[in-house]
């Protein structure tokens, strides 16, 4: 009997959790932990992903809990980089990540088991005591359940990329695929045949790790490329700007620092201001959030520039290092 209700309570602390998830748990993951687990940044388990959750889970939503608290040795920050967050928005978090976002009808599911496993043990206590057994058994099976992944099935829609759009977020079979095949460039243009193939036309830049494979920045102040600054006077050259806008971020990740230099060398300040970036002092809320969904600095980064993955190449500034000159904070 005791065992028969401590299943039903612990079915009810999952229908608990799963009742806030689709609130705090959406929120707190949307806001915090979808820039790496959106992706599988360092290894970390994907949202959605049952197998990825099951093979961490062998102690339980407290041991999830506990390690998100805590941090790992892989490289999650404590708390995801996030001293504000409480431990029950972590816990709603994970429940969130692990269901995929679908909140299975726990309720439903917990009505049939009692009575399955109830009705047959009444007679047979009655009868032959030596049966009574079998409903502890089977009521124990249940009772692991709300600890177990396999108990929070995601949907195949829950397991969908959620940034298929940022494809070079996630490889996709290959990088600097034929113009054609690229997602940028029209498929139906006839001339899109004509352009170069980008394997021939990047073999001699700088290597980087990430995105389409090429250090851009580097390919500039190399002088490998020679981009043209405006298409009627091909003497005219960009007007540079050096200065580095530093913004300060919570938790336990180095700051931002936006370099204006590298992005002036390419870009007129018209195509980010006032449109993208209002170049006013507070005046720009911008969260990991808002770039994976192709806001703010993912307009381009993930799209023709380095993906977020590669996340020291922004968060590249130390806490405790002091302002110096050159750099100015929003």
């Amino acid at each position: 009997m005791r065992r028969f209700l401590f299943a039903l309570a612990a079915l009810a602390w999952v229908g608990a959790a799963l009742a806030q998830t689709p609130s705090v748990g959406k929120t707190t993951y949307e806001g915090a932990c979808a820039p790496c687990h959106s992706v599988g940044v360092l290894g970390a388990p994907k949202f959605g992903d049952g197998a990825a959750w099951k093979a961490r889970a062998k102690n339980g939503i407290d041991g999830l809990v506990k390690s998100a608290v805590a941090g790992t040795a892989k490289g999650m920050p404590p708390r995801g980089g996030r001293s504000d967050l409480t431990e029950a928005q972590l816990r709603a978090a994970i429940v969130h990540m692990m269901s995929g976002g679908a909140a299975p009808a726990v309720a439903a599911a917990a009505a049939p088991r009692p009575a399955s496993s109830a009705a047959p043990a009444r007679p047979a206590a009655t009868a032959a005591p030596a049966a009574a057994p079998a409903a502890p058994a089977a009521v124990t099976a249940a009772a692991t359940a709300p600890v177990a992944v396999p108990a929070i099935v995601s949907s195949a829609e829950a397991r969908a990329e959620v940034n298929a759009f940022n494809r070079l977020l996630k490889p996709s079979g290959g990088f600097n695929r034929p113009a054609v095949d690229s997602g940028i460039h029209d498929p139906a243009n006839d001339m899109t045949l004509q352009l170069q193939a980008p394997t021939v036309a990047f073999a001699a830049l700088p290597k980087s790790p990430a995105g389409n494979h090429v250090d851009w920045v580097k390919s500039l102040a190399n002088k490998a490329i020679e981009p043209r600054w405006d298409r009627n006077d091909p003497a005219a050259t960009a007007v540079v700007m050096d200065l580095n806008i530093v913004r300060e971020v919570k938790g336990s990740m180095p700051d931002v620092v936006y370099p204006h230099k590298q992005h002036t060398e390419w870009l007129d300040c018209s195509n980010c201001h006032p449109k993208i970036f209002i170049p006013q002092k507070g005046a720009n809320q911008i969260s990991m959030a808002a770039i994976l969904l192709g806001q703010k600095c993912g307009v381009c980064h993930g799209k023709v520039a380095f993906p977020v993955s590669e996340c020291r190449l922004c968060h590249s500034r130390k806490k405790a290092a002091a302002t110096v000159a050159g750099e100015a904070r929003p």
